[in-house]
């Protein structure tokens, strides 16, 4: 299962985080800004979204109305400290499914996740991505043109496949790091340059080497 915390309390984030992987065995992505909260979430899929109420740059509730407003469909969880009614009303108005003050025990979180996932509610995220004469399919892994395929690494598949999710835009080689490898892993932004590499060459047998653009001390990206 793939959750997004937003929480901008650094020990309270760390704790949540830590216990949702070690002792869930969920894969998590951890974000303290309302901003990075709304790109997180629009760039990839996640089984539920945990907002912190308060966040610098864009409040649980402000991203929560951003996001539903522009149609996202999948699971909000709202934290936060605020205990009144009108406060429960101003996030659940918002668009949140459930909501948990703090303090709270970790089992009674994983008891609410458990309870939205299986309302089944989340969006279905499409098996192929399109892109100009090519077909990325998300269950076999495999890149397409029509006329010939090649299998992708895991690593090739997650990196082409958030780059489409985002052509347009350039991804710094840090964000790229933390969604595909994860904020704790032991490695380098020179494995980003190696997968790139890796599948420049695959891309190359296509005739679409350039596809994919490196820009100078940031990051990568695919043109719309």
């Amino acid at each position: 299962m793939n959750i997004l915390l937003a929480e901008d309390d650094l020990k309270l984030g760390e704790l949540i985080g830590y216990m949702l992987k070690k002792k869930a065995g969920y894969q998590v992505d951890w974000v303290k800004e309302g901003e990075d909260a709304y790109f997180y979430s629009t760039s990839s899929h996640y089984d539920v979204l945990i907002l912190d109420w308060m966040m610098p740059n864009g409040t649980g509730v402000e991203v929560c109305r951003r996001l539903r407003k522009e149609g996202y469909a999948g699971a909000i969880l709202m934290l936060t400290a605020k205990d009144s009614v009108e406060d429960r009303i101003n996030g659940l108005d918002a668009g949140a499914d459930d909501y948990l003050i703090k303090p709270f025990e970790i089992d009674e979180l994983l008891a609410r996740i458990r309870a939205l996932t299986r309302r089944n509610f989340a969006p279905i995220v499409e098996d192929e991505v399109h892109y100009r004469d090519l077909v990325l399919s998300r269950i076999s892994q495999m890149l397409s043109d029509g006329n010939k395929e090649i299998q992708l690494s895991p690593r090739e598949f997650q990196l082409l496949d958030l780059l489409l999710q985002n052509r347009g835009q350039v991804l710094p080689r840090e964000l790229i790091l933390e969604r595909i490898w994860g904020v704790d892993a032991d490695v380098s932004t020179k494995t980003i340059d190696a997968t790139v590499k890796l599948l420049r060459k695959k891309l190359d047998s296509f005739g679409k080497y350039d596809l994919l653009q490196s820009i100078r001390g940031v990051g990568y990206k695919i043109e719309n």
